[in-house]
Order: structure tokens, then sequence, then C-alpha cells
């Protein structure tokens, strides 16, 4: 199942965000050789994380973390703007529709389809709050994952050094294909963002499904 987490009540899932944390130094600092902090409990943070962001959690049937991914508002601090704003010509975006998503992470033994599962919630999210699009900072290299799992961003800038910035757009029929892909129902997909934020009006041409 998805869930949606505030930095503020991460305490509340205690467990839940030690894995994601841990799971994060395994795949950012051990697998990829980027060079981020990590404490001497063992997990990967950054001062963005200090700025209670939301977090799209996937579990899986344990209840653990199978993957995860960290979104702000572009009205705020954020990544792209303070820390790679050479990707973006012409200043950074910042718009009160648009969220940053960063720390896409998968756990070492996150089942097939979790990264769909990710795409899904994230596209749920954006759909709920009224958000037009998602901002990411990401491995170029990921384009082609993106592309393979059914939702690739647009560009924005031609990589520099293996990074790119891109726009993913928020759309019910997308989220639709996305439902279809993971085969997991909007009802279903609604229902999780429901339990987070309550019962808010589902979007002009959403299907319900069944």
């Amino acid at each position: 199942m998805i869930r949606y987490i505030y930095a503020a009540d991460l305490p509340r899932h205690a467990e839940l965000a030690a894995d994601m944390f841990r799971d994060r130094t395994v795949q950012f600092r051990d697998r990829m050789g980027w060079e981020v902090q990590v404490d001497p409990l063992g997990w990967e943070t950054d001062s963005y994380d200090g700025m209670d962001p939301l977090y799209v959690v996937a579990e899986d049937a344990r209840g653990a973390h199978a993957g995860s991914m960290r979104f702000l508002p572009t009205t705020g601090p954020h990544m792209l703007a303070d820390v790679f704003p050479h990707l973006v010509e012409g200043g950074p975006l910042r718009s009160g529709r648009i969220w940053e998503c960063t720390r896409f992470c998968l756990a070492p033994d996150a089942a097939p389809g979790v990264a769909r599962e990710l795409l899904l919630g994230a596209s749920e999210l954006g759909l709920g709050f009224g958000l037009t699009h998602a901002l990411g900072v990401f491995d170029a290299k990921m384009t082609r994952v993106y592309r393979r799992l059914g939702w690739e961003p647009e560009l924005l800038s031609r990589p520099r050094d293996g990074i790119a910035a891109g726009l993913w757009t928020f759309d019910a029929e997308l989220h639709d294909a996305l439902c279809a892909a993971t085969g997991i129902t909007a009802r279903i997909s609604r229902g999780w963002f429901e339990d987070a934020f309550g019962d808010l009006p589902l979007p002009v041409g959403l299907s319900s499904g069944a």
C-alpha cells in the first residue's frame, strides 16, 4: 500500500521511517556512490528532510519500507533552486501548483512493480492537491527508466555532469494508465490518499474504478 506522511508525523511511524532512511543510505551512498550525509544510525538525510516534506512511501506485505520519494512545494527552499539552479535556464521554477520530488528510493529487496506503485502514489498526490506538475532532479540515466515505467518527464535542459532536471505533468488519463499498469484500481489508490488527507473531491475526468 501507499502511505502519505509528513516529516512531522514520522515519529508515529518510527520503524518505517528508519527503514526508509537506511534504504536511502544503501541506494545513494553504497550503490550509486553519492556524497551524502549518513548519521550514526545509518540514516541518509539532508537539510530538506528538516523542512517537513511530504513522503510518499510504498509498504511491502510486512509493512516495511519498499520504496519512497519526497515532495516539497517549489514556493519555498528546494533542491533544484538551491543546489542545481544551473540546470534550469532562466532561473528556478516557483509555483504553488508545482512541487519538487526528490530521493526516489527503492528498498534493496523491493518487489517488481514498486517503482510504478510509487509513480501512481505521486500521481494521486498531484491530482488530489490540484497540482499541475512535479519537478525533479535525477540521474540522467533514469530518463529511460521513467519512460519504461510509463511516465517520462519533460527535460528542462540538457543534462550536465550526468544530472538532469525535468517536469512530470499530472494528468487524469495518465493516472488511469498507471492504475492499469499496476493493477491497482483508482478507487483503491484514492482510498490510500483519503486515509491521509480526508475525502477531497475526485478530480474531474478521473475514473473512479471498481
